[in-house]
């Protein structure tokens, strides 16, 4: 059974920062390419930044520069540092695999950033 469990988010002012953690269980989580999306009400998910297996990193246009994802594969846990928070950035963020993304989708964690 494959669990992602999202936490770390919150309430913040603009410009503030906040640390998002993912927690997988049930999958080789080290051999796997992850992802951190995120959905805005009324918005589709969209994939903000991805890391692979070896670390290699990628980031969504909006996020780049802000956003730093990182991995530590002993602990099967994902992490994306966010800074320089803008008001656009509130939304429920979520982890899963990437490209392919499990069915098995977290809660999520809610991210609101005040103007």
């Amino acid at each position: 059974q494959v669990q992602l469990v999202e936490s770390g988010g919150g309430l913040v002012q603009a410009g503030g920062s906040l640390r998002l953690s993912c927690a997988a269980s049930g999958i080789t989580f080290r051999l796997m390419t992850m992802g951190w999306y995120r959905q805005a009400p009324g918005k589709q998910r969209d994939l903000v930044a991805r890391i692979t297996s070896g670390g290699i990193t990628n980031y969504a246009d909006s996020v780049k520069g802000r956003f730093t994802i990182s991995r530590d594969n002993a602990k099967n846990t994902m992490y994306l540092q966010m800074n320089s928070l803008k008001p656009e950035d509130t939304a429920v963020y979520y982890c899963n695999l990437f490209p392919r993304p499990f069915d098995s989708w977290g809660q999520g964690t809610q991210v609101t950033v005040s103007s």
